[in-house]
């Protein structure tokens, strides 16, 4: 029972922060930089460090080769919302995430074990979607906007991307594939473009999403680099390892962000 509420609690408070510190990021500096550091590997580390210790680093390996493809589902999962978002918020919602369901169905089924074509998959999907909202529809990144910032607004962002992630790292515990698909359930995704959509409008939230896409690489370097990395040197090692490897993800994808129109 104390293991439970601790696997939830945790990641509950990590997301809070996570989800506070980038959407006042984006604000301060723009989406360009909010949305690369909203995609900071975060919960998918405390979730896969559960993983290993509830069903061990051979489970946990094998888990992560299901997320660079799952990966492309949230990709979907955040154009279609972002795309849908400027004429109904919740028909946007439903329907992304319904989306995100059947692929995310489909994905189990399919029973996919293999690192290399789950990769391939993401990437396919990634230069897809982003090519979408760089040419045909235009999707701008923003710039920084005035807020003014209270216990409430704080409070709020925090409680919601934790009760949303928080439950998403719980049910991460079930089958391998299952573990693999809800360590990258698109929470973080979820509670920032509500969160961007509710108070900065359509056009922001969509600059946002955009920038988060491109950001999205990082998870899959870190879900990679744990695949091989927790098999041969264990579940610290390869964490920290694996954090680094993806910290050097984000530093070129900062270095580029200039690039992103």
């Amino acid at each position: 029972m104390i293991q439970a509420v601790f696997q939830f609690l945790l990641p509950f408070l990590i997301a809070a922060s996570v989800v506070v510190v980038i959407t006042m990021i984006a604000e301060k500096f723009g989406t360009r930089v909010g949305g690369i550091l909203g995609t900071v590997p975060s919960t998918i580390v405390v979730a896969f460090v559960f993983i290993s210790i509830n069903q061990g680093e051979v489970f946990a390996s094998s888990a992560a080769s299901v997320v660079p493809a799952e990966m492309a589902i949230n990709l979907a999962f955040l154009f279609l919302f972002n795309l849908m978002a400027k004429r109904s918020v919740i028909g946007a919602l439903v329907v992304s995430l319904l989306i995100w369901a059947l692929l995310s169905t489909g994905l189990l089924i399919s029973d996919l074990s293999s690192i290399l074509l789950s990769s391939m998959i993401y990437l396919a999907v990634l230069l897809f979607i982003f090519y979408l909202m760089e040419r045909p529809l235009k999707m701008r990144s923003s710039g920084s906007v005035n807020v003014e910032y209270t216990v409430g607004k704080i409070a709020f962002r925090g409680v919601f991307a934790g009760l949303i992630i928080g439950t998403s790292v719980v049910l991460s515990n079930v089958g391998d594939a299952i573990a693999g698909i809800f360590s990258v359930f698109p929470a973080i995704f979820l509670s920032t473009m509500m969160i961007m959509l509710k108070e900065h409008g359509a056009n922001f939230s969509a600059g946002m999403g955009k920038s988060m896409i491109l950001g999205s690489q990082t998870v899959v370097v870190y879900a990679i680099a744990i695949h091989f990395l927790y098999p041969e040197v264990g579940v610290i090692l390869g964490s920290v390892a694996a954090y680094a490897i993806s910290m050097i993800m984000v530093l070129a994808l900062l270095f580029v962000r200039d690039r992103i129109s």
